[in-house]
């Protein structure tokens, strides 16, 4: 069954309506970022997370997420580690080859309290 043809006022009238809802959709998309998009994430700002590491039982893949640790020197510690035994106090640390004082100050903010050789009690 052939569709009916529409006169000139109905073919301006859906004319119209088509304009309106194009301009619709056009006003929205500017609305939510146009040509920038939908998300920015160039300009997000990094989160920040509570990451806490226990050097004495850690493996190296833990220790190379920290700042200024990467694989080997992760793998360093855990070897000495193995080698010497358990970390006693934070200091102790700088017996790591590659591991200076500037190091173990941007990593301490990351580690959990050791305990320091003032802090142990014989007997215990």
């Amino acid at each position: 069954m052939p569709l009916p043809d529409l006169t000139q006022r109905e073919q301006s009238v859906v004319a119209t309506l088509v304009c309106v809802a194009l301009a619709g959709m056009a006003v929205l998309w500017v609305v939510h970022g146009g040509t920038r998009g939908q998300i920015d994430i160039d300009r997000t700002e990094p989160l920040h997370y509570a990451f806490r590491v226990d050097v004495n039982a850690a493996g190296w893949p833990e220790l190379a997420q920290l700042p200024e640790i990467g694989p080997t020197l992760a793998t360093r510690i855990v070897d000495y580690r193995t080698t010497n035994g358990p970390f006693t106090s934070r200091k102790q640390l700088l017996e790591v080859r590659g591991i200076g004082e500037r190091t173990l100050e941007r990593i301490e903010e990351y580690l959990l309290p050791l305990p320091d050789d003032a802090m142990v009690v014989d007997g215990f």
